[in-house]
């Protein structure tokens, strides 16, 4: 049964530096409705690195595009027996996961290291911008994945 149409809405950017990414990384962050402390953690972040780098939005859609996607695998049903299928990524979808990709990996340092999540949400971007880090790794792991099942793609339709 096909799926109902919805319209998409249009995102806007964010005030201070008008980027889009940074605003969907401050929608992301956000829990509980509580836009001001996302806000805080995100522009705390940019400050500072901005001090560790020269530019901060650049080393922030460096990270970005070193954690997006190309492909990903995805399970179709066939006969008896699942599949997993590769298939291409839309850009929003790419976003979207870089960017929770990003969050999760400064959710899972250590508190030790870092006195606050803005400090980890620093430490995860400056480690991906240099193409290392956790984010990275689940994207490598996520494409190595759509490689090994390539034999299947001639599913997908």
């Amino acid at each position: 049964m096909p799926r109902h149409q919805y319209k998409k809405r249009k995102a806007m950017s964010d005030p201070v530096y008008e980027s889009f990414e940074v605003e969907k990384l401050i929608s992301y962050i956000m829990e509980d409705g509580k836009k001001s402390v996302a806000r805080d953690i995100v522009y705390t972040m940019l400050i500072k690195l901005k001090k560790n780098e020269n530019d901060a939005l650049l080393t922030l859609n460096k990270a970005i595009s070193n954690v997006m996607p190309d492909r990903e695998v995805r399970p179709r049903r066939l006969g008896g027996a699942s599949y997993l299928i590769p298939t291409e990524i839309q850009k929003s979808r790419r976003l979207y996961l870089a960017l929770n990709w990003i969050i999760n990996a400064a959710q899972g340092k250590s508190n030790k290291e870092f006195h606050s999540f803005s400090d980890k949400l620093t430490a995860e971007v400056i480690e991906a911008s240099k193409n290392q880090g956790n984010a990275v790794a689940k994207k490598q792991q996520t494409e190595k994945l759509a490689e090994q099942n390539k034999a299947f793609a001639h599913l997908k339709w």
